[in-house]
């Protein structure tokens, strides 16, 4: 089920995404009764797509997001692949949907697009052991993990380069009916203008989703609508105002922003 949560006539609500996403025109959103992360029902009252404003697919208390977990993406870079699983933080006012605009953050000169696999979290849980990780995800996203490249090389700590408003979009739905190994061998690309910049697969990550899930768990809480980033595959480059930047990933579906002068 691809779950989406959108607005309409002022409303905010989830529903369930049907139709095929090649063909937009035969896409429609039925209205949820309650939240996905708790038993629902599909109302039966059905929107088109077209009609409706697609949101940010959750609001999380946290996105926990992993860096250097490619190791070509590292290379690239001029780092080494951690050992362990290696976290930051970005609030969750670096989160926007689908469609929404990107302001070039003012205190950089070199923004860069990250394309991502983001895994939502489905319930509240802790010290998940790892033949149970499957049991608290409630599906996956795309990502953009979007750094102020010069900020992070001159800063210690990467707070303003990866956290600044608008670093994270998400969308543009949640796609529940994907398991542990399928979300493990996608294909995943990321274009700018409709030229490709980034082309890799899930399977290329040094660390695997339930590693990284087990890694944070056992120090932090995590809650429903949590967002797990799991890294990024080779081919990071930079974004000027006035591009498009879109991340595809295999199965689940396509997130687009353009990036605009800071009003």
């Amino acid at each position: 089920m691809r779950i989406a949560r959108f607005s309409i006539d002022g409303n905010v609500a989830f529903g369930a995404v049907e139709g095929d996403p090649s063909e937009p025109d035969t896409l429609a959103i039925d209205i949820i009764k309650g939240i996905p992360f708790a038993e629902f029902e599909l109302s039966g009252t059905k929107v088109p797509l077209s009609k409706v404003r697609l949101l940010p697919p959750v609001l999380p208390s946290k996105v926990v997001a992993f860096g250097r977990n490619y190791a070509e993406h590292a290379a690239e870079l001029g780092n080494e692949v951690p050992d362990a699983p290696f976290a930051f933080f970005k609030p969750s006012t670096s989160v926007i949907g689908t469609g929404d605009p990107v302001p070039y953050p003012a205190f950089s000169a070199e923004l860069h697009h990250e394309a991502e696999l983001a895994v939502v979290i489905g319930r509240m849980c802790r010290e998940v052991p790892r033949d149970r990780v499957a049991e608290v995800i409630l599906g996956y996203t795309c990502a953009n993990d979007l750094t102020a490249r010069d900020v992070q090389r001159t800063e210690k700590q990467w707070a303003r380069a990866k956290g600044f408003d608008a670093s994270c979009p998400l969308g543009p739905w949640v796609e529940t009916d994907m398991d542990l190994e399928t979300a493990a061998a996608l294909a995943i690309t990321c274009t700018v203008n409709g030229e490709l910049r980034q082309a890799g697969r899930t399977s290329q990550m040094t660390h695997a989703i339930a590693d990284l899930i087990v890694n944070i768990s056992e120090a932090m809480t995590l809650l429903p609508g949590d967002v797990i980033l799991t890294g990024t595959p080779a081919g990071v480059g930079p974004l000027n105002v006035g591009d498009e930047v879109a991340v595809s990933i295999e199965g689940i579906g396509t997130l687009t922003n353009k990036v605009i002068k800071r009003g």
